[in-house]
């Protein structure tokens, strides 16, 4: 009995902890609740976490069975088969568990084909995979919430968190809003696509082929630029205010920022979602969703679902859940249109509450603030001694020139008589003057980002004028210093959580970006970050009874730092397996082929293609690997469509190591169909090619020859560079031969080289003829820290 009725105060209490701390979803809890009996006491108050706790075990099932086949380019067997049935098979589960309930399940696997323009050129693509899910009332819906995942990766990634985790997540979201016992306002469609990382292909057939889409009100994206961690809406729209405000309401965890939403879309960042494609295709708004922690690993090996907290998971669930939810049963999507115009200003106060409101009223409180500012500084310009405006605009030159000497300071080593209290007063009026400029310059901008320099003038003017009687009667007194570091508490804290989020996404991304010397850029950032912290408390250094120390203290870190820096001492990557930062080097073994006139063999080459990612180049690699040097880099062949290589970055990070030459099972088939004159005078040429999944196209013309038209697209060619255009292939499984024709405005007198240079570039991604024994021996050579993505690929250029 004794035993008996421990016992049961023992389940109890580890009942209501349980309650009482969902999060802690503790194995422990649950295994002692097993042990000690059921709790049926509890149950009904328990079932409130039943969703969110299934979630999280079911997601975590999920994303082990995706990643389990390895990486899944798009055409490859991984992707194409073993995926696409072990999604079709959940799937079938849950549709089954929801047939006795108010709302229906309709499943469609859709093979679209098509192509379009993308920054750089064309796309094209042929039966790529999209598994459409429809969830409604059995009566039917006429508007449709979109969610929006893709189950492809780049080659060589395990592609956990991108995007694995998010299709695992919907599935379960899926699950959750199949099981309610009551039928939903409007319909979801959630679409698992396969094809994203071949330039957002996928979502571009769905949303321009499939009958569903014209249907679709709005969508939700969900995407990674890092593995884990929090994930962050970094574009809504275009305007459409009501999506924020509906993610604000619903969302358990909500963390949203409008500034990354103002720097993602100035194309900053170089990268890109089905967020654009919805948006320019389908026309219709959304809201942009991603991991962004840890993007040093984002697209390498590292990506892989032990890395994804279980924390992430459970957020992200309970996020999406809970704002698809709120979505199907609003009433704005049944009209969205008439609440669609308007932007949202939208921040995140330290992860824990989103304030948000309509940008008119942003405009409202900036100009009032900025307007509060100059009556400030406007009633000091007749102050009795006089001096007051030439004091401030020569402070205010001053300042300025001292931010320029300090920028220009930190990024040349990335490349290689008036008293204390009235000087303390005036240098605070001058980072007042020079937030408001700021101000004004975003709000007559129309930025949303402009609450930030909102709230650098607002709460230390508001400050500054309540303790003004105070710091006249004792000057900078310890009261003081305290209560104006309190008033500027909020602006400040909220400032360095936005620089945090700043370098948590541009730091790796711009390690794996082409941007020459991102150092530089970096160091324009941590300088840009110092000054605006200073700003407001510039005037201290000036109400201190003595600024030597203070000065020798900053110069004694400035110095240890930059000897650090000049020393080498921090090395950019490691393989620790806590936190891997690699080193990203793409190596292709490839063959090169150029035919003349007269379709005969000009020259061939073999070897590695080897290019490097960030702008250090192979300058730590060459010590480990002799043979890759300076000696071995290659230009581009500007007479030859694409450079002349299947691969080129423009930066100049290509080398070239002569190596046998490759036979793929599978070899291009390139064959010229037909060749004959129209009536309004141009050159039609018709072309079939058989190849792997991924093939490019280049077109160069030569000399007084023009494009008038082509297959691709709404028939208009598009030039990629000054005489060249670019179309990227792509295909799934079972696909047909790759037809496509073009018409030429031949020159008046043809010359040597002929009217056009066509080049075809194939890229093995997986299976057999991915690796060779060359490219596997040089793969073993290199170190731990580096993450060479291999492939085999080949180039044949023809002329006509």
């Amino acid at each position: 009995m004794i035993w008996q009725g421990t016992s049961t105060l023992l389940n109890q209490s580890l009942c209501l902890a349980f309650i009482l701390h969902p999060n802690l979803t503790c194995s422990y809890v649950l295994h002692m609740l097993v042990l000690m009996g059921p709790c049926t006491w509890i149950w009904p108050y328990l079932s409130i976490f039943s969703d969110s706790l299934y979630a999280l075990s079911g997601t975590r099932k999920h994303l082990e069975r995706i990643t389990s086949v390895g990486p899944r380019p798009v055409g490859s067997r991984e992707n194409e088969v073993l995926t696409v049935n072990f999604l079709l098979e959940q799937i079938e589960h849950i549709k089954a568990i929801s047939a006795s309930g108010p709302n229906s399940v309709t499943v469609d696997v859709q093979r679209p084909t098509g192509s379009y323009k993308i920054p750089g050129g064309f796309t094209s693509y042929c039966k790529v995979s999209n598994i459409a899910v429809r969830l409604e009332p059995k009566a039917g819906a006429q508007h449709l919430m979109l969610a929006n995942c893709h189950f492809d990766t780049v080659a060589n990634s395990p592609g956990a968190s991108d995007d694995a985790v998010s299709c695992a997540v919907m599935l379960e979201v899926l699950r959750s809003l199949a099981s309610l016992s009551t039928p939903l306002r409007h319909g979801a469609v959630f679409l698992f696509n396969g094809a994203e990382e071949t330039s957002l292909q996928a979502s571009h057939g769905f949303i321009t082929q499939h009958p569903w889409a014209k249907q679709v009100r709005a969508f939700i994206n969900l995407e990674a630029v890092g593995v884990g961690g929090k994930e962050l809406v970094f574009q809504t729209g275009p305007e459409n205010p009501w999506l924020i405000q509906a993610y604000n309401h619903a969302a358990k965890h909500p963390f949203a920022s409008v500034v990354g939403q103002e720097i993602f879309q100035s194309r900053l960042i170089p990268s890109d979602t089905d967020f654009r494609i919805y948006r320019d295709f389908g026309n219709i708004p959304g809201i942009d969703l991603a991991f962004i922690e840890n993007g040093f690993i984002y697209h390498t090996k590292y990506d892989t679902p032990d890395r994804i907290l279980t924390d992430s998971i459970q957020r992200a669930g309970d996020n999406i859940l809970a704002v698809l939810k709120h979505l199907v049963m609003s009433k704005e999507l049944a009209d969205s249109s008439e609440y669609a115009h308007g932007n949202m200003v939208f921040f995140d106060l330290l992860g824990m509450v989103v304030v948000a409101y309509p940008d008119h009223v942003g405009t409202i409180i900036n100009y009032m603030t900025a307007i509060a500012t100059f009556l400030y500084l406007f009633k000091k310009c007749f102050h009795p001694r006089g001096r007051y405006v030439n004091e401030l605009a020569c402070a205010t030159v001053a300042v300025i020139l001292s931010w320029s000497v300090t920028l220009l300071t930190v990024v040349f080593i990335a490349f290689v008589g008036v008293r204390r209290l009235e000087v303390g007063e005036l240098y605070f009026d001058v980072s007042l003057l020079l937030w408001c400029g700021a101000l004004v310059y975003f709000t007559a901008n129309g930025l949303c980002s402009a609450y930030v320099p909102m709230l650098m003038v607002a709460f230390p003017l508001a400050t500054k004028l309540l303790l003004a009687r105070e710091f006249k009667l004792r000057g900078a007194s310890v009261k003081y210093s305290v209560l104006y570091q309190l008033g500027l508490a909020l602006p400040y804290v909220h400032f360095m959580f936005l620089i945090w989020l700043v370098f948590e996404v541009f730091t790796p991304t711009l390690g794996r970006s082409n941007i020459y010397l991102p150092d530089v850029v970096l160091a324009t950032i941590v300088t840009l970050t110092i000054l605006f912290f200073s700003s407001f408390f510039l005037h201290f250094i000036y109400l201190a009874r003595s600024t030597k120390w203070l000065l020798a203290g900053l110069g004694t870190v400035f110095t240890v730092f930059l000897l650090l820096v000049s020393c080498g001492m921090f090395f950019p990557y490691t393989a620790d397996p806590s936190g891997p930062r690699p080193k990203r080097v793409f190596i292709q073994h490839t063959t090169r082929i150029f035919h003349d006139l007269d379709g005969q063999v000009e020259s061939r080459d073999s070897g590695l293609w080897i290019n490097s990612v960030d702008y250090t180049g192979m300058q730590h690699i060459t010590p480990i690997i002799p043979e890759i040097n300076d000696t071995i880099m290659t230009n581009c062949q500007e007479d030859r469509p694409f450079c002349g290589y299947p691969w080129f970055r423009s930066d100049k990070s290509n080398w070239y190591l002569p190596a046998p030459e490759v036979s793929p099972k599978s070899p291009v088939e390139f064959q010229l169909l037909s060749k004959e004159e129209t009536k309004w005078g141009t050159v039609k040429m018709t072309f079939e090619v058989k190849g792997p999944s991924h093939m490019s196209l280049y077109l160069m013309l030569h000399r007084g020859a023009s494009l008038s038209s082509w297959w691709f697209g709404d028939a208009t060619p598009q030039l990629y560079l000054a005489r060249e255009y670019s179309i990227f292939y792509t295909h799934g499984l079972d696909a047909p031969a790759w037809n496509f024709w073009f018409e030429i405005q031949p020159p008046r007198e043809e010359g040597p080289e002929g009217m056009i240079s066509v080049a075809i570039s194939s890229h093995y991604y997986f299976g057999e003829d991915q690796r060779t024994v060359q490219l596997d021996d040089m793969l073993q050579r290199f170190p731990k820290w580096a993450f060479p993505s291999s492939w085999v690929s080949t180039y044949h250029m023809y002329r006509y």
